[in-house]
Formats: structure tokens, C-alpha cells, sequence
């Protein structure tokens, strides 16, 4: 969509410069509104991440809780051990007592049952904590299957990408798995002129392979990220700044992913993060050079970890 509509602006701009002053506000007015959805889109993908971020930490603390339970279990079964211990020397207790007074005999009767009563309350107690730590102990340990599949879905899908654009090494293109997450990086050298968010024949042929692999995985999540260094956009034309040139290219990306039939548009999401998210230090070259990017970002589905979670108490 923003595509289009930058061309339009584009075509009017070339075509006339007698443009109406209407038209020409209300082509502004829709591109500053996609902008504000942009960056919407992007502070929604900061909540997914703070989200997963926090599912793992929730994780981790039912995990401490286990093994807190598993310790209070284990003594309860200690403290019921003791009280059967008692219960037998009060039982060996009670075969002496019968040749005593009916009152004494009466007294230790009654604390006879009032233990056997209070074993029984901590029997059923020590059960129940069983049964709840063993469903606990069970749905954990499937989240932890669950967890390590994705992980290794998305190891498969991270050596699967890294064979298929084995031919771009070199070429400013890496591949890596971090935080659960695919990252394709691609710098702009292999991608776009300098200004420009049109893509040149040889990064159209590696977004392609990218396309085709994400064809195959059509749950995935996929995020693209256009990136600047911090020189100030000193272009013309259809481009405000880096906030508006990371945009447009994004979206170029997606435009040539959309091609492919076989992905699933609704997962696609494109973002502008201008200068904002450095990789290297834009005091040197090479720095500048890292920073002018774009990133794919793979993220598996997150839903059915969220539900498990919930149903753990």
C-alpha cells in the first residue's frame, strides 16, 4: 500500500507540477496515517517480544515452584513417617494402659483418636499435593517438549535457509538463530542503491530463495525491518528522512515475497526502524555499512505455549 502510494506521488510529481493543493494535501495526509500505522505495527511487535520475553521468565518460575513443591513434599512424607512412628508407640501405649482405670484408660483412647484423626487429614492432604504436583510435574514437562520442538523447528528452518542462500555468502547476507527467533540480515549493498528502495536483480534473486523456503512454513511469523545508518536522508522526491526510506524499503521486500503464493500474507509485516537499531558504530564505515540493512525475522508460533501455561497452577 505504501508502495503505491509513493509511485503515485511519484508519477504526479514527474507528470505536472500544477497539482492541486487538495490533492496533493490529501496524499500527504494518508501517507503521514501510514506512517503512524506503521509505526503502530512496530510498537506491537515490541509487545509480542516483551510478551514472549515475559512467558519465558514465567517458565522459569513455575520450574522454581516445582522444585519448591517437590521439597514440601518431601516433607510431608517425612513428617507422616514420624507421625506413624508415634502412632505405634501410642498404639503399644494403649496395650498397657488396658490394665489401668477406665478413666485413664478413656483419656488415652480419646488421644488415640484425635491422632488417628489428624493422620488421616494429613494422608489426604499429602495425596492431593501428590496428584497436583503430578499434573504440574506432567504439563511442565510437556512445555518443555513443546519448547524444545520449536526450537528445533526453527534450527531445521534456520540450516534450511542457510543452505538455500549458501550462494550470497560473502555477499553482505547472514543467517543466524538467537532467542528462539530466525534472523536473515542482508545489507543494502546486496539490495538497494544508495536512496533508494528498489531492488536490484541480484537481492531480488536471494529474497526469492527466502520466499520459497518460507513457502514451505506457512505458520511462520515473518517480520521485516528496514534499517539506516545516522547520515540524514539528503534525497529528493517521493522520500521524507531514514524513518520514511527504511519504510518503503520493508516494504519493497514484502512486495517481493507477496509474489509467492504459497506464503501466508497475513503473517507478513513490514517496519521502519531508521537509525534506531544499530549494529555497528556509525563512527566508522564499516559500522555504516553494517547498520544499512534489512532483517527478516522468523518467529514460530507462540500459541499453544501461552495456553499450556495457563493451564498450570
Amino acid at each position: 500500500m505504501i508502495k503505491n502510494i509513493s509511485i503515485g506521488l511519484l508519477v504526479l510529481a514527474l507528470s505536472s507540477s500544477c497539482v492541486s493543493k487538495k490533492i496533493y494535501n490529501d496524499l500527504e495526509n494518508k501517507f503521514a496515517d501510514l506512517k503512524k500505522e506503521n509505526k503502530n505495527i512496530s510498537d506491537e511487535n515490541s509487545d509480542l517480544l516483551r510478551a514472549n520475553n515475559q512467558l519465558e521468565v514465567y517458565r522459569d518460575g513455575l520450574t522454581a515452584d516445582l522444585s519448591k513443591l517437590k521439597a514440601e513434599l518431601n516433607k510431608l512424607k517425612s513428617d507422616y513417617a514420624a507421625a506413624q512412628e508415634k502412632f505405634k508407640v501410642l498404639q503399644d501405649s494403649y496395650a498397657a494402659l488396658e490394665k489401668n482405670s477406665s478413666d485413664a484408660l478413656q483419656t488415652n483412647m480419646k488421644k488415640n483418636r484425635d491422632l488417628l484423626s489428624q493422620l488421616d487429614e494429613k494422608g489426604k492432604a499429602l495425596s492431593i499435593e501428590q496428584e497436583r504436583l503430578s499434573k504440574n510435574a506432567q504439563r511442565l514437562q510437556e512445555l518443555e517438549n513443546l519448547i524444545a520442538a520449536k526450537e528445533a523447528s526453527m534450527k531445521k528452518l534456520k540450516e534450511t535457509l542457510s543452505n538455500a542462500l549458501n550462494v550470497f555468502e560473502g555477499k553482505g547476507l547472514t543467517v543466524e538463530q538467537k532467542n528462539g527467533k530466525v534472523y536473515v540480515s542482508m545489507e543494502n549493498k546486496l539490495l538497494f542503491n544508495s536512496g533508494s528502495y528498489a531492488v536490484g536483480s541480484e537481492g531480488k534473486k536471494a529474497v526469492i530463495e527466502v520466499g520459497k523456503v518460507l513457502g514451505d512454513n506457512p505458520e511462520i511469523a515473518v517480520l521485516i525491518e528496514g534499517h539506516t545508518d545516522n547520515d540524514s536522508y539528503a534525497g529528493s522526491g517521493p522520500i521524507a528522512d531514514n524513518w520514511d526510506l527504511s519504510t518503503k524499503r520493508a516494504t519493497a521486500i514484502v512486495a517481493i515475497l507477496s509474489e509467492n503464493k504459497n506464503i501466508n500474507k497475513q503473517n507478513l509485516t513490514a517496519a521502519g526502524r531508521s537509525e534506531y537499531a544499530p549494529l555497528g558504530s556509525n563512527s566508522t564505515a564499516e559500522g555504516k555499512a553494517k547498520n544499512r540493512r534489512i532483517e527478516i525475522i522468523l518467529t514460530p508460533r507462540l500459541d499453544e505455549i501461552a495456553e499450556m501455561l495457563n493451564e498450570i497452577n
